[in-house]
Parts: structure tokens; sequence; C-alpha cells
């Protein structure tokens, strides 16, 4: 064995403990199985309402694909690779990886940048741009959000920077000590830190306090004049979400990318021990996990959608619901409705209400024109045996059971 095949053996070599090894590995697989549950989730329920989706939320899909396919694409060769204290496939493998992690994450970034300066547009320019804000256009980002991600992380398999292993031996990223090697390498890390990470991080941070003075100079108007407005209260929830989903994006990748860039001026020894970069590469992958959390606490379109799609599939979960009414009438019916729980709207659930006391209100008209001999009316969808007896009794004493 020549010494660079034994030193790039070395590199895909894990520089942590077995035990270590393991606890990387299940990490790992935490994230995965939360991330593919979550964001599984928020692109079924997306697609339940493809028809009535707006620009931001094509947007939010496109993070959640993101999400998602990167969970499934990339990260379980880092599992395995944990659990077999090496990286597997070694160069070819690593490429794959470092590739499909470095443009997912590009396009992670590109697309909450967007989020956000399409937020800044509808809240602070809505009439001037509110044309240019509509669903083909948004689609038309969403495919150069891609296009500009995969360009770019191309650029090493043609000479401009490497992907290599990282430093503790179990995962595979741009080699940011390239910057030392040549001209073009040091261009490529510089860009990479400049153009496409400080300046999507800069655009987000500089929306979001626009949008969040916006609102809240918007609210303080509304307020002093004693002005209750439910649409202002949805747009500070609105907004408040969108915040949330920024930052915990770049608090989870923050400390990467400050590990990360301290390579540069480092050219031959490592500042740190392979353990330290451990723990800034597993909480940036923390971060496909945070934004279904988010839409569920503070979008009641998303919890109102998961409450239909688990009855759906599991009906059981609503139960059974009966109410009780008392007709204003001579002879009082009692007026039982049994239902099935489901995601029936309030205007049809009112109407249907109505319908059922109209009919209390004519059998209980028919009842006193028929002097001592009230009409019977059955009792359908109950399910209990206890249930005729109880209607006899009813009937029995005058009273009539409508549903």
């Amino acid at each position: 064995m020549t010494l660079d095949s034994h030193n790039r053996t070395s590199a895909f070599t894990s520089k942590l403990t077995p035990a270590a090894d393991i606890c990387v590995g299940l990490a790992i697989f935490s994230v995965v199985v939360l991330s593919v549950l979550g964001n599984g989730l928020v692109l079924v329920i997306c697609y339940r309402r493809r028809k009535k989706m707006v620009g931001s939320e094509l947007l939010c899909v496109n993070l959640a694909v993101v999400d998602f396919l990167c969970c499934i694409c990339f990260y379980p060769l880092s599992i395995m690779s944990s659990f077999h204290h090496m990286w597997l496939g070694e160069n070819l493998t690593c490429v794959y990886y470092g590739l499909g992690c470095y443009s997912f994450g590009l396009c992670g970034m590109f697309t909450i940048a967007a989020i956000n300066i399409t937020r800044y547009l509808k809240t602070c320019y809505s009439m001037v741009y509110a044309v240019w804000l509509e669903g083909a256009n948004i689609q038309i980002a969403c495919c150069a959000i891609w296009l500009v991600a995969f360009v770019w992380a191309s650029f090493p398999l043609i000479g401009w920077g490497e992907y290599v292993p990282e430093p503790y031996g179990l995962s595979c990223t741009i080699a940011w000590r390239s910057y030392h090697t040549s001209a073009k390498d040091a261009f490529y890390v510089i860009c990479s830190f400049a153009c496409f990470t400080m300046v999507p991080v800069l655009l987000i941070v500089v929306s979001q306090c626009q949008i969040l003075y916006k609102v809240s100079r918007l609210s303080n108007s509304l307020s002093a004049r004693g002005i209750h407005n439910n649409l202002k209260c949805a747009e500070k929830r609105l907004s408040v979400m969108f915040f949330c989903i920024s930052l915990g994006f770049v608090i989870a990748w923050a400390p990467y990318t400050v590990v990360s860039l301290l390579f540069i001026f480092h050219k031959e020894n490592q500042y740190m021990a392979p353990e330290g970069f451990v723990f800034p590469a597993l909480f940036a992958k923390s971060s496909h996990i945070y934004n279904p959390f988010i839409y569920f606490y503070f979008n009641k379109t998303f919890r109102r959608e998961l409450r239909c799609l688990l009855l759906s599939l599991w009906p059981k979960l609503g139960g059974n619901r009966v109410s009780v009414q008392t007709a204003t009438v001579h002879q009082y019916p009692i007026h039982i409705q049994l239902q099935e729980r489901a995601c029936v709207p309030k205007r049809t659930f009112g109407l249907a209400q109505d319908r059922t006391l109209s009919k209390s209100k004519s059998i209980g008209k028919a009842m006193h024109n028929s002097g001592n001999n009230p009409v019977p009316v059955t009792c359908w969808g109950s399910t209990s045996k206890k249930a005729p007896s109880i209607l006899n009794n009813k009937v029995a004493r005058g009273l009539s059971v409508s549903i």
C-alpha cells in the first residue's frame, strides 16, 4: 500500500470511539425519523389542499421537499457509516454525499430567503408587487432556487474546490482548507461564504426586521384607535411563524458555519479535536425537524387539516357526539342527535341543526292536531340495545323522539 492510498484510507476512518460512532448514528437516525414523519405530513396536507394554496405556501412546500429528500437520500449513508466505524464507499460516495448535502443546504437557505423577501413585499409593498407574487412566478422562483443551488454545488466536480471527509471521518463536505491550495479553490471557498451564505442570511435578517416593524406599527395604530381587527391578529401570527422558521434555520447552521470558516485561517494543523466537529454537524442536521412543529403551533389551518387527515385515516379517534335539545312546542319533544365526529364545515352543521329543529316543530304540530294519539318517530343510527326501551317509555309519556 502506497503512502497516498494509506492517507486516503485513514481519512475515511472514524476518529471517534466506537461508542461515540453508535451515538452519532442513533442521533442522525432520530433526525431522519422525525423529519420524514413531520415533513411527510406537511406534504400530504399541502397535497390535500393544493387548490387553495398561495405563493408563500408553495415556498413552504419547497422547503419541506428539501428536508424530506435530504433525509431520505443522503443521511442513511452517514448512519450506516457510523455503525461501521468508517465511511463506506470512500471517494465515490463522499462526492455523492457532499454534493447532495451542500446543494440541498443551499436550496433550504435560498428558499427561506425567498419566503422572507416575499413576505416583505406583501407586507410593505403589497399594492406595487401584488401582481408579481402569483403562483406562476413563485413556481419559477422555486425552479431557479434548485438550479442555482445544484450548479454552484457542482463546481467542485470540474476542479473548483473539492469534497473531502469531515475531520471526524463520518461525513463529507467542501474542503474549506483548500483555500490555501490554489486560486480557484480560494475563489470558490470565499464565494461560498460571502455570496451563498452571508448574503442570504443578511436578506433574511433585514426582511424579518422590516416585517416585524411594519406589523407592530400597524397593530399599535389600530389598537390606539380602538379597532379590533382579526386580520391584524392573523398577520401578526403569520409573521411570528415565519420569523421562527428563519431563526431556527439560522441558529441551527450558525455553529457549523463558524467552525468551517475557521478552517481558512489554519493552513496545516487542525485547531480543534475531531470530536469538536461532531456537535455543530449534528446541530445543523436538526434543522430538518423544526418546521412541522412550527406550522402545527402557529397555523390553525394546518392543525385543522391535520385533524381531518387523522380522522379520515382513523375514524374511531373522533368517537360519537350526542347532543340533546328541547324544542319549544306544546308537547316538548326530545331532540336527540347522533353523528360521527368528522370535518364538517360550520355552515353545513348549522343548517343541519335548523332543518332538524324545523322537523321537530312540524312533528310537534302534528302531535297537537292529532289529540291524544302522538306520532312516534324512530331514532336511526342508534346502536345501543337499551335505545328502543327508552324510546318506548318516552312515547308512552306523550313525548316524541326525533332526529
